[in-house]
């Protein structure tokens, strides 16, 4: 239930507080941690019937979860499926034409819609895949199901 704005402040205040750099995933960051190595339609495979084991979504849920509950991906990484919609740093781009092949988030100046991943658990199992990706305004929008994850950044080689 945090907007764009919050996850960003509590990254920096987190970074600020222990003196490491914290801050939202790429979308390309954020997809390759939910893939783990994997090119199928979800990180478990193809099948949408086997969606259960790994994520909290419109047919089996109707609120956010403690993380963990459900299977994790090959990584050990949990809920990248389903239970809240997760914030990534790029700006919102309708598709893919033009954008960074390196893994840097996409900002174009569009300070006021960014990507969100994942699906939620108010979703149908197709807003749960992979490559699933949604975007909604960054300032106030603070619905249930969105949330964030954090990435320790140690710089680029």
């Amino acid at each position: 239930c945090v907007s764009w704005d919050d996850a960003v402040e509590f990254c920096q205040r987190l970074s600020k507080q222990t003196g490491t750099e914290y801050r939202l995933p790429t979308e390309a960051e954020w997809e390759y941690a939910c893939r783990a190595g994997t090119s199928t339609t979800y990180y478990f495979g193809n099948d949408q019937d086997e969606l259960k084991a790994y994520a909290w979504y419109g047919e089996n849920s109707s609120e956010t979860h403690p993380v963990g509950e459900k299977q994790p991906n090959q990584w050990g990484l949990y809920d990248l499926h389903g239970n809240v919609w997760e914030w990534c740093q790029d700006d919102w781009h309708k598709n893919y034409q033009s954008a960074p092949n390196d893994g840097t988030a996409w900002v174009s100046g569009d300070t006021v819609t960014k990507v969100l991943r994942g699906g939620s658990w108010d979703n149908r199992p197709g807003y749960c895949r992979s490559a699933s990706r949604g975007d909604d305004f960054r300032r106030v929008i603070r619905y249930i199901e969105y949330g964030f994850r954090v990435v320790c950044g140690f710089g680029r080689t």
